[in-house]
């Protein structure tokens, strides 16, 4: 076998193996937030929306950290315990999306919330 072809397998099989710690973002439906909420102590429940947005109304109390605000993932370093799973949502599911992505890629178990705020607010009008 050619020394440089088996040096190049070598480095893509050591490369391809070496992925970060934990980068999956999950989703969950509204119904099975309101389930983990009701069955689970001290869950991290973090709204990534705007202050103004908080003024509207928020899921039970979570921890508020604004997305779009600054320095959104040393403020989420900060109060987020890595040890416990966090549920993200926003108004309807994007920019928790991408926080969890972020959140993810700092070594933190994520959980997106489908539908967010908003569908939240439906499936509780009742």
């Amino acid at each position: 076998m050619n020394k440089g072809i088996f040096l190049v397998g070598l480095f893509l099989t050591v490369v391809l193996s070496c992925k970060p710690q934990n980068t999956e973002v999950n989703n969950i439906t509204i119904d099975n937030l309101q389930v983990v909420l009701q069955n689970e102590d001290n869950v991290q429940l973090l709204d990534v929306r705007t202050p103004k947005e908080w003024a509207g109304g928020v899921i039970e109390t979570p921890i508020k950290i604004d997305v779009t605000g600054n320095d959104f993932e040393g403020k989420a370093i900060e109060k987020l315990d890595k040890t416990k799973p966090v549920y993200l949502y926003c108004r309807s599911g994007g920019r928790s999306l991408k926080a969890s992505e972020l959140l993810a890629q700092k070594g933190f178990k994520v959980y997106n919330v489908l539908g967010g705020y908003l569908e939240w607010t439906d499936k509780n009008k009742e």
